[in-house]
């Protein structure tokens, strides 16, 4: 280390390499995927007190909520470090969302059911950006260099089995 770096990452570096690292994944729709399936597995084992009294909102479909509630925390997790997938994990989780509102106490009580479902929209509509105008004029550049011809005559033999150019 030179005497002029201090050794430490700065909070501006690290929102910047947070920032790119966003850039290239769908992550909104992941967040918001994974927001969903928190209230849509939480809410069957919840218990809330009202003073003395204990309300139990555990149902008989508790098992399915919890697996619903996990498959869209692992959907939201799939669209963040495997973004390939994107389509997939957003129909997919768009489907368990519609599936959460008679499993899971309406879904979560509709806010596990609209998380989801918004979640899913975003990552079946996010695309890749498109690069850079430099890398566009790069890549422009290497598709139109010519390629070196071989001039090919009736008597020349060419590489492709020996056989003689049909001109």
């Amino acid at each position: 280390m030179s005497a002029e770096t201090t050794g430490s990452r700065d909070f501006r570096y690290w929102r910047l390499r947070f920032r790119a690292w966003r850039g290239h994944r769908p992550f909104w729709a992941g967040l918001f995927t994974m927001a969903g399936g928190v209230p849509i597995m939480y809410f069957p084992y919840a218990n809330m007190h009202l003073g003395n009294v204990t309300l139990a909102m555990s149902t008989t479909a508790g098992a399915g909520s919890l697996i619903i509630g996990v498959l869209l925390v692992t959907l939201g997790l799939t669209m963040w470090f495997h973004s390939v997938v994107r389509t997939f994990a957003g129909v997919a989780a768009i489907l368990l969302a519609l599936i959460s509102i008679p499993i899971a106490n309406i879904g979560g009580f509709v806010i596990g059911f609209l998380l989801s479902l918004f979640g899913g929209a975003l990552a079946c509509a996010w695309v890749p950006t498109k690069p850079r105008r430099r890398d566009k004029v790069e890549a422009e550049q290497v598709e139109n260099t010519p390629e070196p011809e071989t001039a090919a005559t009736e008597t020349t033999v060419d590489a492709n089995g020996g056989r003689n150019s049909a001109g």
